[in-house]
């Protein structure tokens, strides 16, 4: 396992999380597009945070062992609460839509 990878995870899981932040609160203000281009962001950061992890578990199951630290299991949590807020994020936006669509 190398440390870069594993700093890579982090730092794309970072990305995805504030991408979802964003688009949260551009629903929050009806700016749909930005919104949506938030999440586009989010989730590419996502994807590629996911792919290296997942090449990662490929590896372990393949029979190379990999070595477990503080810094993959930050990455591993990082990349956690990325899927996590995606999840919410979505609920946040449907609410935000509702909610303008009752005033309207």
């Amino acid at each position: 396992m190398k440390e870069m990878d594993i700093l890579k995870i982090i730092t794309k899981a970072g990305e995805a999380k504030n991408g979802y932040l964003q688009a949260i609160q551009e629903a929050k203000a009806g700016n749909y597009e930005a919104c949506n281009e938030y999440v586009r962001n989010g989730n590419e950061a996502y994807a590629k945070a996911h792919r290296i992890h997942m090449e990662m578990v490929q590896q372990e199951a393949g029979g190379n062992r990999v070595e477990l630290s503080i810094l993959f299991t930050h990455a591993q949590d990082q990349l956690m609460n990325a899927e996590i807020l995606k999840t919410l994020c979505d609920e946040f936006i449907d609410l935000y839509r509702r909610l303008e669509e009752m005033q309207a």
